[in-house]
């Protein structure tokens, strides 16, 4: 009663005051009490105060500042603002603070001041409540905090490091490193790590040294670094009797910690309030086994926890829903050629099974068939194929209340019974003609539509004559063969082969062979061209031409072409197709395949066409061999004849390349083109398209010079590198050294024989003229016209004078046709061209001299022609000379006549005549070369 009058007191003063006192918003009530404790588990600074009992019971609204200060740091940590109404239960007020730091690293205080939300005065601050650490203690080392060993991946944490009283922490660091933030040289050192990363080991260990070396003076400590635990999925409980139940889940990522770290799984029934007597065992899934008796509605949570945290997960479930059946046993069956029945056996546990049956089909298929709800333990297959294995299973699940399916049971192979073969076999054959008929080679094979229907045990062979009734003849072969060879006549036959089985024969595949023309074309097809195809890394592409005639088409060829039995093989194709790529696993490159393209028409086949090609080609496995060298001066001729061009080749031979070069430096043939080797030598290169021609001549070489060259087949896979040359030497040009030999010896034996004769060469060519002046002839007294001195004729004493008459003048000189004097005529009768010889008493003179050639000229001083034709004995005062310019000839002398003799003229113009005509004749028995002075 006492207390409710001081309450009420209060009241009214507190509202006598607020009505009285306009300064009601100084009214402050500060902290009468604080007390400050630490939780070091939590890491956590507890935080209790009150502001007296006054405030209670007036419930007011306060407002609280509260700071928190460490130790060495000379600011504040932490301010916050704590706001609360107050009640009147008088009970202390409560804050709790998370430090990020360790608590025992250091000191931390505390200090509050308050004020009411009327009032706008803070009171004052309380005085500072401190809570020690550890760096007041007397360690005996550094010791290191927090005291958790285990550190969550990704997450912060702050180290710190307590050295003795008196001593500096000089290092703190981590191993292995990591990127952290330190703050040291005092007597705590402070470390921070943001986003701990993972390492290659999940184990960090931190150092913390003194400034001192003792040993004392080292500490450190170890932490895992890990994840907590994943929460488990896939968390679910089943029973396969309705007594045991088994929960699975999965035990989730990785948590890096291992052995009595790693996560611990615990189970526990809420309804019964119980722990799960269970041990959890994972591999690929956790699970846990027991007996819940007669449970039927369960609650179930898993729980999972390491050092790092903790998860949960919760099924709820009606037992009678999680039916999970036991696997159908003992399968076995009933069947026919097209059907089978399959029987099984399950467990019963009282309630209704559904089961399913798979099927597999040997092409891969699957079928899945379910069975009667009715009678849950057989199904029956059909629609299936004779004498194939199929390969079937069984599982089952509640038909009510369907939770998931039992495990598969073993699965069952099953072969159904054979019936009769279906479809045809392919048959094929290869003609090959001998004396008297033909060998007929046939081959079968089973199509994709051929079916066997079970085992086949043999095939039958019957070939009979188309032209008339014969009895057909047949043969049986086992089912290891595919071939057979027949001999024929030259008659049509028709060919039949069928597939027997334990049941029966398959339908025959028929095949006409046509008569026999007596020509090998009809056979091998001889006048067909071969045409070259292109293979691709597919295989090898061939087209050929469609006729309308033919309903099918057929290409066969030789999988080993050069081995005996080739291993043939061919493919049919229908009317519409006139291209096929074809491919076996044994085409190889390098490898000439020849196919063959038939047209068939009511069971009859033709050739039409004849391919050959490479699935790829390669360059030529051998170069051509020189066999044979034609060697000139500035050319050489190769041959190479026997270098095959045939399918022994791994591509087909388009050409031959031929390369040339001096021994000693590079290349420049005209007509070449430039080849550079690997090792930058140029090489002239001639190229031969043809590949049947296989010769070459290489031109324009130099004589005298050693050159390397080579031959080279190409196909298109290329050529082979270049590697072994051939070397040849051009000999020296023979042309040349005759040409060298005429130019010394010619002009020696010239110059020889020039000055073996020199005399008489100089003689001959360059004659010694006699001057007139030095002359006896001219030894006489006359007269002078200017500088020379003119002889007069009736005062010399010639040895010989020639009077020429005019026709043999213009014979024998042809300069007389120049001259402007009159020629002689005959006189009396008779020519005017004598001789008279005259006795000279210097020296004797025969008249033998006339078949001598005498060495003559022609000097104007003694025959030089006077300008004045009428008297030639009057001379006038000036003469006209004639030039020099007459040709060089030959003088053959002619009759002479003493012209000393009157007699001999009858007139003074004849002798006049003859006078004008008078030419010297020299006594030199050589011949010479008259010529003007």
């Amino acid at each position: 009663m006492m207390n409710l009058f001081t309450v009420l007191v209060v009241l009214l003063t507190l509202r006598t005051c607020s009505n009285t006192y306009p300064q009601q918003e100084s009214i402050v009530f500060p902290v009468t009490y604080l007390n400050v404790s630490k939780d070091l588990a939590l890491q956590q600074l507890l935080v209790e105060w009150d502001v007296g009992k006054a405030a209670h019971d007036a419930e007011l609204a306060m407002s609280f500042e509260i700071q928190v200060h460490r130790t060495g740091v000379k600011t504040t940590v932490w301010t916050e603002f704590h706001n609360v109404t107050l009640d009147k239960s008088g009970k202390p007020l409560n804050w709790i603070w998370d430090s990020d730091f360790p608590l025992e690293c250091m000191s931390h205080s505390v200090r509050i001041r308050s004020k009411a939300d009327a009032s706008k005065i803070w009171s004052q601050w309380s005085r500072w409540e401190t809570v020690l650490g550890l760096d007041t203690s007397n360690n005996s080392g550094p010791q290191i905090f927090p005291n958790e060993k285990f550190v969550e991946e990704g997450s912060d944490i702050n180290l710190c490091c307590i050295g003795r009283k008196g001593q500096t922490i000089k290092g703190f660091f981590l191993d292995p490193a990591i990127h952290a933030f330190n703050h040291t040289n005092s007597q705590v050192g402070l470390l921070t790590v943001k986003n701990v990363p993972h390492q290659e080991v999940s184990y960090i260990t931190v150092y913390c040294e003194e400034s001192c070396k003792e040993k004392q003076c080292y500490g450190h400590a170890g932490f895992f670094l890990g994840k907590p635990p994943d929460t488990p999925n896939d968390f679910s409980c089943q029973t396969q009797d309705m007594r045991i139940v088994t929960c699975t889940w999965s035990q989730g990522g990785d948590t890096y910690l291992y052995g009595r770290h790693s996560p611990n799984y615990t189970l526990f029934e809420e309804f019964s309030q119980k722990p799960v007597p269970c041990t959890a065992s994972c591999s690929e899934q956790c699970s846990c086994s027991w007996d819940i008796g007669q449970q039927r509605i369960c609650n179930i949570t898993v729980t999972v926890e390491n050092p790092l945290g903790k998860k949960t997960a919760t099924d709820v479930f009606n037992v009678t829903h999680r039916i999970y059946p036991v696997a159908p046993f003992q399968l076995w069956e009933e069947c026919t050629d097209t059907e089978i029945t399959l029987y099984w056996k399950y467990q019963n546990i009282g309630i209704k099974l559904f089961c399913q049956t798979e099927v597999l089909h040997p092409d891969g298929n699957v079928e899945v068939h379910n069975s009667s709800a009715m009678d849950p333990q057989y199904v029956t297959l059909g629609g299936l194929q004779p004498y194939t294995e199929y390969t079937a299973r069984v599982h089952c699940g509640a038909a009510k209340h369907f939770w998931r399916w039992s495990e598969w049971s073993e699965a069952r192979t099953i072969r159904t019974k054979e019936a009769t073969p279906s479809g045809k076999l392919d048959i094929w054959r290869e003609i090959t003609p001998v004396l008297g008929g033909r060998n007929v080679t046939l081959f079968w094979k089973e199509t994709p539509n051929f079916q066997g229907n079970g085992k086949i045990i043999s095939y039958e062979v019957t070939w009979e004559k188309v032209e008339d009734d014969s009895k057909p003849e047949s043969i049986s072969f086992t089912s290891v063969y595919n071939s057979t060879r027949i001999s024929i006549d030259d008659h049509s036959y028709r060919i039949s082969i069928m597939a027997k089985n334990n049941v029966n024969y398959s339908l025959p595949s028929i095949l006409i062979i046509p008569r026999a023309t007596g020509t090998k074309e009809e056979l091998s097809g001889s006048e067909l061209k071969e045409e070259q195809v292109t293979g691709t890394d597919d295989g090898i592409f061939i087209s050929w031409e469609p006729r309308y005639i033919y309903d099918s088409y057929i290409v066969d060829w030789c999988n080993f072409p050069m081995l005996q039995p080739c291993d043939l093989q061919w493919k049919r194709f229908g009317p519409n197709t006139s291209s096929a790529l074809i491919y076996s696993a044994a085409f190889a490159p390098g490898v000439r395949y020849n196919f063959r393209i038939y047209g068939s028409v009511a069971d009859k086949a033709s050739l039409l066409e004849k391919k050959t090609g490479y699935l790829k080609e390669l360059p030529p496995l051998l170069d051509p061999v020189v066999e044979n060298i034609e060697l000139t001066s500035n050319a050489v001729t190769l041959y190479w004849d026997s270098y095959p061009t045939n399918e022994s080749q791994p591509g087909f031979v388009r050409g031959y390349h031929v390369y040339v070069s001096p021994l000693q430096e590079d290349c420049s043939l005209k007509g070449s083109e430039k080849h550079v080797l690997p090792d930058n030598s140029v090489l002239c290169k001639y190229t031969i398209e043809n590949p049947e021609e296989k010769r070459y001549t290489v031109k324009h070489l130099l004589s005298n010079t050693k050159y390397q060259l080579v031959v080279k087949a190409f196909t298109g896979g290329g050529e082979t590198p270049i590697v072994n040359f051939r070397y040849i030497d051009t000999p020296f040009n023979s042309n040349i050294l005759y040409l060298l030999v005429l130019l010394v010896t010619v002009p020696s034996l010239v110059a020889a024989i020039c000055r073996w004769k020199m005399k008489w060469v100089q003689e001959c060519c360059c004659p010694v003229i006699p001057s007139p002046s030095k002359s006896k002839v001219l030894s006489f007294k006359g007269f002078k016209i200017g500088s020379e001195r003119v002889l007069k004729i009736s005062s010399s004493n010639p040895d010989i004078l020639a009077v020429d008459s005019k026709a043999e003048a213009q014979k024998s000189h042809p300069w007389s046709q120049l001259s402007s004097t009159p020629q002689e005529e005959k006189i009396d009768g008779h020519d005017s061209s004598w001789t008279y010889p005259k006795e000279n008493k210097e020296r004797e003179f025969t008249s033998t001299y006339a078949p001598q050639t005498p060495i003559c000229f022609e000097n104007f001083a003694y025959s030089s022609h006077l300008a004045v034709e009428s008297n030639p004995y009057q001379i006038s005062e000036t003469l006209e000379t004639s030039k020099p310019e007459l040709p060089v000839v030959l003088y053959q002398p002619h009759h002479y006549f003493n012209i000393c003799n009157e007699d001999a003229a009858s007139t003074p113009q004849e002798t006049t005549g003859r006078k004008a005509s008078l030419r010297y004749i020299s006594r030199t028995a050589v011949h010479c070369i008259g010529r003007r002075l």
